[in-house]
């Protein structure tokens, strides 16, 4: 497709894609404005940093870009369009900072927070003591949505969709998320919302804040102490009102997203960059041999193969490899970025080791809450007592539920090593040996050494936040 550059006198220079096959996917919204789905036409994007929108399209869009700006505009008045290359230097004057006013929509002590993380990691675990936390608005995966509307999209999108348009789809949907627009995802849920109303909203039950006054009537603190159910949410609150949603977003003081669905931490510069939003970054990381453990638990038909393999002792032919290599090289190559500290991700970002907050979850809580800038609440605390020394579940839904984050957190985080069997344990080491090293995972040397949980097989290891 081609980039779209646009700019009305005093705003921002911006950006947005219009793939080849006639649709568009914005970059950035306008204000209080949804911008369209991606079957629909083109709409103007919402300003961005002119810095940030220079980058973007001199690194992803190499085409003729079309562009008005404030200095044209104002100087002549004959032919205010001109059609130039983002490399030119032409490009970058006109959008030069000093000709914006330093424009925000939020509030400077507005934290907009990010858990950033892979499938199985322990991310519905972590998400829940953000939840926990009154004045934090959560939403447990809202990028299902998108991947679903494109996945289920026309067989003609399937083979034009690449990985840049998704990522700019989820990029502009937690833009508008962040910005308390919940109504932007009626683009991308599926059936489509009717009059602001869904009860499609995926895992629903996860957020407090969807399932509590004002969103939900129904809804009580004695209610919400529990564990998070599938079913009690949509049932008790019926159709989630999204118009209600953004309100009570906007009256919490802070929004939290988690998300499984964003493979490296690179793909979110845009989002650091934007002068609107103070993203705090949380990146978990944990034991790849735990997460294919996990993975094989509960996700038994996509990993039957793997399952095959570790009841027999020998490896089909037919074994993807390339589920779990794939999660070490993202996780790999998020984690050196953020400890090579670029200047964009510097106080944004956050690695966080799920063994290390399992071990120690009040310790590892209050250091993720001074690094967001924000008090602990009592609440985070009593959630952690009563969820994570949890050695049998209470009831038999709660065991079947594969998301359930009430556990005794030390023995979960290892119980892999009595899941797994050697020859899957030492093939993952051999495959992601660099990842594990860097991220202070050791290797099993034997059975033994695999069976032993006195022997620990995660190094002691300080990961400060990025300043």
């Amino acid at each position: 497709g081609e980039a779209v550059a646009w700019s009305a006198p005093g705003r921002w220079c911006c950006c947005w894609c219009v793939p080849p096959w006639g649709c568009s996917t914005p970059l950035f919204a306008p204000s209080g404005t949804p911008s369209p789905p991606p079957a629909r036409g083109p709409a103007p994007a919402k300003h961005a940093s002119p810095k940030a929108a220079s980058r973007l399209c001199s690194d992803h869009f190499p085409h003729h870009l079309w562009f008005y700006t404030p200095a044209i505009l104002k100087s002549k008045n004959k032919n205010p369009k001109r059609k130039i290359k983002c490399s030119e230097s032409r490009w970058r004057s006109p959008c030069d900072e000093s000709l914006f006013p330093v424009e925000t929509t939020t509030s400077l002590t507005r934290r907009h927070i990010l858990l950033f993380a892979t499938t199985r990691s322990g991310s519905s675990f972590t998400g829940q003591l953000l939840n926990q936390h009154p004045g934090i608005f959560y939403v447990f995966e809202p990028l299902y949505h998108v991947q679903q509307a494109f996945t289920n999209s026309s067989s003609r999108l399937q083979r034009t969709l690449d990985r840049r348009a998704l990522l700019g789809a989820y990029r502009d949907l937690l833009l508008n998320l962040y910005t308390c627009d919940l109504s932007f995802l009626e683009n991308y849920i599926r059936p489509e919302p009717q009059d602001h109303l869904t009860g499609s909203f995926f895992r629903r039950s996860s957020s407090h804040a969807l399932c509590s006054p004002p969103v939900c009537q129904e809804g009580s603190e004695e209610t919400l102490e529990g564990q998070p159910d599938e079913t009690w949410c949509p049932k008790k609150c019926r159709a989630l009102n999204l118009t209600l949603a953004s309100l009570a977003c906007q009256e919490r003081g802070h929004v939290a997203i988690k998300t499984v669905r964003i493979p490296e931490v690179g793909d979110l510069r845009t989002l650091t960059e934007d002068p609107r939003l103070d993203l705090k970054i949380i990146h978990l990381v944990r034991d790849p041999r735990a997460i294919l453990s996990s993975r094989m638990t509960a996700f038994a038909d996509q990993f039957r193969a793997w399952r095959i393999w570790n009841a027999t002792g020998r490896q089909p032919r037919y074994v993807d490899l390339t589920q779990i290599t794939r999660t070490c090289r993202d996780m790999e190559e998020s984690t050196e970025t953020g400890l090579q500290r670029p200047a964009w991700l510097r106080g944004h970002y956050l690695l966080v080791r799920y063994e290390d907050l399992a071990l120690n979850p009040e310790k590892k809580t209050r250091e993720i809450y001074q690094f967001l800038g924000l008090d602990l609440d009592h609440r985070v605390l009593t959630w952690i007592a009563q969820n994570t020394n949890v050695s049998t579940p209470s009831s038999s839904s709660e065991w079947n539920y594969k998301y359930s984050t009430a556990r005794d957190s030390r023995a979960t985080a290892e119980s892999w090593r009595h899941h797994l069997g050697f020859d899957i344990v030492r093939t993952v080491q051999n495959l992601c040996n660099s990842t594990l090293s860097l991220l202070g995972y050791r290797p099993a040397q034997s059975v033994n050494d695999l069976r032993n949980l006195s022997k620990s097989l995660v190094e002691p290891r300080g990961f400060h936040p990025v300043r």
